[in-house]
């Protein structure tokens, strides 16, 4: 299918800035782009109640939001990792996807400020993730939550966090989780899936972006193989939550996304995945009309799951 009108605009604006492409600059000037790019994508939706706090992490503070919707409680709980190659992005660039959730599926979402790469390598990301998956479980009814009821989320970058959290948690006993939602998640640190190839520039996203991010997130070439930083390699993912895979079809991370959520189904775990079609990698994040369908569907794969 083409690409989705909106998308190709966008597409077309960017390359009319011919500005240089993002593996180009160092991580403090593409995270100020980025910042400035999806931090700034109009008034932010309202939600009930919004609070800034940080919580104990394994070496040091780890900054959280907290979005609470309208209601009496206790509400699930959604905890969301952003995007941004683990290298850029932060609380402020996912903030609309952040508030959409809360909403749509009427939870929490505590969305969570890990460290980034390159000051902060492989594995400060999935230890400051999963202790504040910890840290969600055991304060439930601080934040008018239901402890029995905790998802994990993110997108790209995030999503392969809240994939890592998932394996994290089965395998070291909780705290137990309901559902994993992985919106266009990088599964294989190797970066070998034909989409990768196919994909590789055009389109936003590229391959040498992806690379760019890998080598300032992983401390050498053998982490590629580790589970925590590519699930998709993981030898067991019996008994996993289900999951909702979203991923986009001309995204260089949709074949490995694809593969993820094949293993998982062939692990017995419920899986649904959604490819859309016409979509460039990031168009959750953005005020796109394929995006907003998106942001729907994954609101109601968490009613659905909390119900």
């Amino acid at each position: 299918m083409p690409l989705d009108p909106q998308m190709q605009a966008y597409l077309d604006q960017a390359a009319a800035l011919n500005l240089a492409p993002m593996h180009t600059f160092p991580p403090e000037i593409a995270r100020q782009g980025m910042l400035m790019e999806l931090a700034n994508a109009g008034e932010p939706e309202p939600v009930a109640h919004v609070e800034n706090q940080s919580i104990a992490g394994p070496r040091g503070e780890i900054p959280i939001r907290i979005y609470t919707p309208a209601g009496d409680g206790p509400f699930p709980l959604l905890v969301f990792f952003h995007g941004g190659g683990w290298v850029v992005c932060n609380l402020d660039t996912h903030d609309n996807v952040c508030r959409n959730l809360a909403n749509g599926a009427g939870c929490v979402v505590v969305s969570v400020d890990y460290r980034l790469a390159p000051e902060y390598k492989f594995p400060a990301a999935p230890e400051d993730c999963f202790a504040a998956t910890q840290w969600v479980a055991a304060n439930a009814s601080r934040l008018n939550g239901d402890a029995s009821r905790i998802a994990v989320g993110g997108d790209s970058a995030g999503g392969n966090l809240a994939a890592v959290i998932a394996l994290m948690a089965h395998e070291q006993g909780g705290p137990p989780l309901v559902f994993q939602l992985l919106i266009y998640p990088v599964t294989d640190a190797t970066g070998s899936s034909p989409s990768m190839t196919e994909n590789a520039e055009g389109y936003g996203l590229t391959r040498e972006d992806m690379i760019w991010f890998t080598n300032h997130y992983l401390n050498n070439e053998d982490e590629q193989q580790n589970p925590l930083a590519s699930p998709l390699l993981a030898p067991n993912l019996n008994g996993l939550p289900p999951a909702l895979i979203i991923t986009a079809e001309y995204d260089p991370l949709r074949d490995e996304a694809e593969l993820y959520a094949q293993r998982l189904k062939d692990a017995g775990v419920p899986v649904s995945a959604t490819r859309y079609s016409g979509a460039i990698h990031g168009f959750v994040s953005r005020p796109f009309e394929l995006g907003k369908k998106a942001l729907g569907e994954c609101s109601g794969a968490l009613q659905a799951v909390f119900a």
